[in-house]
């Protein structure tokens, strides 16, 4: 479909959503409202059985709300078919829920099958999808669930989520399953796909970094959803609503701020780079001439492969083979600066390859623009600290005087 006819976000009204379970005493989730604006990603943040995603559910009526009303672009849903609803409410979950017997594109085809759109139709859009999702359609159109990565099953999820084009996207925990750097590049995906297409993304975790990475607004939820919180990750960091908001924030606000702020918002810098294909003495004498103590080398397709330091290339006989060190983490745009200070630590080579959607080379963020961004952060604190402080000083002040007003009253009274 291109792109000025896809569907944007939808407006999500939850009002005194409630549901009971037969022979439970209190609800399990106890009515909420809330209002969820077209366009945003809004994340529900809670412990463990707190109704996240009970509350999720009903969205999209996999779980009937006992009582309250949902409208969806100023639609109730609450009495609609739920069939044809769900059909319009994209919905991802963890492990990516994939049917095994179903290739890649039956998988994404699945609900544009079901709702009548014809074959040429639904190819495009699974190559679309594909594509979107940073799968070369060729390569997995015709693959099965069993053998794709965890991270590219998670991607095909979202694929099929996203296939019928629908206003609103659900995702339940759909990253708790994958290890912690897979997890971090589709966090990035997302977030990159959201720019792109704006749609209205409610998304469950109890992981509060990914909240702070992912949300525009994050709702805090209590037991049965009572929410805690609901406002931006910025606000909550910096403004605890009580003590339940503040154990969920932890320690370090500061640094959990890293989280708020993109790659693409610091400098990225250029490196030197050369490919496998260029002849050895072609990179010894690139690396002379950069004034660098080592040099980039680039894959076939362009992606960083390996750091290149004078003394491997003179040991390198002729072969690359076993020469450098391989890069083992890269960051996307897309990625937060915690992402990249933890990529850089990790490496402990003091700076991190940042790469396009196909995993090509675009640039380095190095140690010293990071540091300098925690270290505004940190004196941002400060600042604020300090002001808070004023103020307190201030209302004390204010509040001594009018008792004091108040005794020298009553005196002459």
């Amino acid at each position: 479909m291109p792109e000025n006819t896809a569907t944007g976000g939808a407006t999500i009204e939850l009002e005194n959503l409630t549901k009971r379970y037969p022979g439970n005493p209190a609800p399990s989730v106890d009515n909420v409202s809330m209002e969820i604006g077209a366009g945003e990603t809004v994340i529900f943040v809670g412990p463990s059985g707190c109704g996240k995603s009970t509350t999720l559910k009903m969205i999209n009526r996999l779980i009937e709300p006992t009582s309250g009303r949902i409208r969806i672009n100023g639609e109730d849903v609450t009495d609609i078919d739920p069939v044809k609803l769900r059909r319009k409410v994209g919905y991802a979950i963890q492990s990516a829920g994939l049917f095994p017997h179903m290739t890649v594109a039956q998988n994404i085809g699945l609900v544009p099958k079901m709702v009548g759109w014809s074959k040429a139709r639904i190819r495009d859009r699974v190559e679309e999808l594909l594509d979107l999702v940073g799968l070369d359609p060729g390569e997995f159109h015709g693959r099965y669930p069993r053998q794709l990565s965890g991270g590219q099953q998670q991607r095909v999820g979202v694929a099929r989520a996203l296939a019928a084009d629908p206003p609103v996207l659900l995702m339940d925990e759909p990253f708790g399953a994958v290890d912690p750097i897979t997890r971090d590049h589709l966090q990035d995906e997302l977030i990159r796909l959201q720019h792109e297409l704006h749609k209205t993304i409610v998304f469950v975790t109890h992981d509060f970094d990914e909240a702070i990475k992912l949300g525009d607004r994050i709702a805090v939820l209590r037991e049965r959803s009572h929410i805690a919180q609901f406002d931006t990750p910025e606000a909550i960091l910096t403004n605890p609503a009580d003590d339940f908001v503040s154990g969920f924030v932890g320690a370090g606000a500061a640094l959990k701020r890293l989280n708020l702020t993109r790659v693409r918002d610091v400098e990225i810098t250029d490196y030197p780079t050369v490919t496998v294909d260029d002849p050895l003495q072609d990179i010894f004498d690139k690396l002379r001439r950069s004034g660098t103590n080592e040099i980039l080398l680039l894959d076939k397709r362009g992606r960083p492969y390996k750091w290149l330091r004078r003394g491997d290339l003179m040991r390198a006989k002729g072969s690359l083979a076993r020469a450098g060190t391989l890069v083992h983490d890269t960051v996307t745009r897309e990625a937060t600066l915690r992402d990249a200070l933890e990529a850089v630590l990790t490496d402990n080579a003091g700076r991190v390859a940042v790469t396009g959607r196909r995993g090509e080379y675009t640039g380095v963020v190095d140690m010293e623009t990071l540091m300098n961004s925690v270290h505004e952060l940190l004196e941002a604190d400060r600042l604020d600290a300090i002001e808070h402080q004023h103020d307190l000083e201030e209302a004390r002040e204010e509040l001594t005087h009018t008792e004091q007003e108040g005794h020298e009253g009553e005196a002459k009274a």
